[in-house]
Parts: C-alpha cells; sequence; structure tokens
C-alpha cells in the first residue's frame, strides 16, 4: 500500500501528518514553510508512494467556510494541477490546535515547547489525518 499525507496548511507554514504504509497509524512528519511546500513535496513523492491527499477544512461554529478557506483553496487548485493523479478529501479542522495544544498538555511539554507554533501545526495535521483515518472505517 502507499501513505497517506495530510496538511494542515496555514499562510506562514503548513503541517504535514503521514500514514504508514497500512494507513494504520497517523504521525507528525514535519512542518514546513508555505512558500516551501511544493518544493518539499516533490522531494518526498520521490522517496515515497502517495495515493491521496488529506487537507483541513477551516470552519465556523455554523458550519460556514472560515475566513482562512479563499487562502486554501488556490492552494488546492494549484496542488491537483501539480499532482493531478493523486485525489484530495477534505476534512472539518474545527478545534485541531486547540486539540494539539492539549495533546502537547497531556504529554508533558513544557511552557516553552508548547508555543512551538510549527510542533502545533504537525500535531493538527496529525489530528486531521487520524480523524480522516477513523471515519474511513
Amino acid at each position: 500500500m502507499s501513505r497517506i499525507l495530510a496538511l494542515d496548511y496555514g499562510l506562514k507554514r503548513t503541517g504535514i501528518a503521514v500514514t504508514d504504509d497500512l494507513q494504520i497509524i497517523a504521525s507528525g512528519l514535519t512542518t514546513i514553510d508555505t512558500k516551501d511546500l511544493f518544493v518539499f513535496l516533490e522531494e518526498y513523492m520521490k522517496l515515497e508512494k502517495v495515493e491521496l491527499f488529506v487537507i483541513g477544512e477551516p470552519k465556523q461554529m455554523n458550519y460556514s467556510a472560515s475566513e482562512s478557506e479563499k487562502h486554501i483553496l488556490p492552494f488546492i487548485e494549484k496542488l491537483k494541477k501539480k499532482f493531478s493523479n493523486i485525489p484530495i478529501k477534505r476534512i472539518d479542522e474545527r478545534f485541531t490546535s486547540k486539540m494539539a495544544f492539549q495533546t502537547m498538555i497531556d504529554g508533558g511539554l513544557g511552557k516553552k515547547k508548547r508555543q512551538n507554533k510549527a510542533l502545533v501545526d504537525q500535531i493538527s495535521a496529525t489530528i486531521i489525518l487520524q480523524t480522516y483515518l477513523e471515519q474511513k472505517k
């Protein structure tokens, strides 16, 4: 099997998570400066087979699109053109940042490490991917 790659897209940074080859476990991979994201993805795809992109879908509490969606849609269009053979699924990402922060607290990370926004983005991507895996079952 191949991997599923999840992206928590942001204007500055994008958190990335990936499954194992059997698509059972979601793990944080890295956080990339968004300006370098396509270079990273091209290099990653040379090393690993990816069958699906899962991208967070920011929504308001009333399920309407979040303001940041207007930045994500052009990214998705570019992603579709660049990797046209890989489908894209969207997953509601409400509360993922709060869940990521709570995960850091529960994991015993100190206050200084919890302020690491790149780590929060990576954990958020992992939560998005884990949500997808659970919904897929």
